[in-house]
C-alpha cells in the first residue's frame, strides 16, 4: 500500500520506517527539508494513488486542524485522512465534517508506543466508519505489535472514539507513573533498603505490578540511582486534564488520575519530590519527552 504521512517528528519518522519495513510505500511530508520526501502537502497528494490514504502525525490543536483544512483543499472524493496525533476527541467531528463536505473520509486513531514503537509496534485505538477502518487495516496491521490483532488494535467506535480511548489511556498512564514514583521515593527513604534499583528490578518478573513502565523505571534508576541529574519539574501534554474534565462531566470519581495531574502542577512550584523525578524520568524513557535538568 502507498500512503502519505504528514509529520516526521519522533513518532512520525519511526512510523514511516516501520511501515517501509513492512513493505508499504510511504511518502512523507514535514516542513523541515532535511527529513521530508516532498516539498508541500499538494505535492504529497499528487504523489499518491487514488483513493488516497494520508496519515497525520502533528501536534494537537491548531496544527492538526490547519493540516486537515489544507488536505481538504488538495484531496478528492473517496480519499481518507487518519489523524494519528493526540487531538482532543471534540475536534474529530469538526474535522470529519470539514472533509465530508468534499467527499473525503476521516478516521481518528489514538497511538501509543512512544519512541519504542518502531521496535515494539504501536497500540492503536481507532474511531470511524467500518468501511474506512477496513480500508486502512493494512496500515494498522503494519503499525501494531505482532500477534493477535485484538491485543494491539481496537475499532473503538465512531468518529471521536479513538481519541477518547487514547485520552483515557493517557489518564491511566498518569496514575500508574505516579504510583511507581511514590514507591520509588518510599524505598529511597527507608535505610533498610540498600539496593533500590535492585528492588525495583526484582519486581519486573512474576509480580502483580510488573509492567513495561516498571521496566523503564528500572532502566532510569540503574543509570542514575538518585535521579540527581533530573529535575522533578514535570509537564503535561493535555490528555490528563481532558480525562479529569471528562470524569467531572460523567460524575466518575477519578481520584488517582486527578491526584497524579495535580502532583504535576505541584512539581512546577519551588519544592519538588523524588516521586516526580521518577515520573519525569519515565516520560523521557517511553516517549522521549524532554526533561528539565536538575542544574537548570
Amino acid at each position: 500500500m502507498h500512503i502519505g504521512l504528514i509529520g516526521l517528528g519522533k513518532m512520525g519518522a519511526n512510523m514511516r520506517t516501520r511501515l517501509r519495513q513492512a513493505g508499504h510505500e510511504v511518502t512523507g511530508y514535514d516542513p523541515r527539508p532535511e527529513v521530508t520526501d516532498v516539498a508541500s502537502v499538494a505535492e504529497l497528494a499528487e504523489s499518491l494513488p487514488t483513493p488516497r490514504l494520508v496519515w497525520v502525525m502533528v501536534p494537537s490543536g491548531s496544527p492538526t486542524r490547519d493540516t486537515v483544512a489544507a488536505l481538504a483543499e488538495v484531496l478528492t472524493d473517496g480519499d481518507l485522512v487518519v489523524d494519528g496525533g493526540n487531538s482532543r476527541y471534540t475536534d474529530d467531528q469538526h474535522n470529519a465534517d470539514l472533509l465530508s463536505a468534499k467527499g473525503i473520509r476521516y478516521v481518528d486513531c489514538g497511538v501509543s508506543g512512544g519512541v519504542w514503537g518502531l521496535e515494539n509496534g504501536y497500540g492503536l485505538m481507532a474511531g470511524g466508519a467500518e468501511a474506512d477502518i477496513e480500508f486502512a487495516m493494512p496500515i494498522f496491521d503494519a503499525l501494531r505489535p505482532p500477534g493477535e490483532r485484538a491485543d494491539g488494535f481496537v475499532h473503538a467506535g465512531p468518529v471521536g472514539a479513538g481519541h477518547y480511548a487514547k485520552m483515557v489511556h493517557n489518564g491511566i498512564e498518569y496514575g500508574l507513573m505516579h504510583a511507581y514514583g511514590e514507591g520509588y521515593e518510599l524505598l529511597c527513604a527507608e535505610s533498610l533498603i540498600t539496593d533500590v534499583p535492585g528492588t525495583l528490578r526484582a519486581w519486573t518478573h512474576g509480580t502483580v505490578i510488573r509492567s513495561w513502565l516498571l521496566d523503564l523505571l528500572v532502566e532510569a534508576v540503574q543509570a542514575d540511582p538518585s535521579l540527581a541529574k533530573i529535575s522533578d519539574y514535570t509537564t503535561d501534554s493535555g490528555e490528563g486534564r481532558w480525562t479529569v474534565e471528562e470524569a467531572i462531566r460523567h460524575s466518575v470519581p477519578a481520584n488517582v488520575i486527578s491526584a497524579a495531574l495535580f502532583a504535576r502542577f505541584a512539581s512546577r512550584q519551588d519544592n519538588g519530590s523524588p516521586a516526580l523525578k521518577a515520573v519525569s524520568a519515565l516520560r523521557n524513557q517511553f516517549g522521549g519527552h524532554a526533561v528539565k535538568r536538575a542544574d537548570s
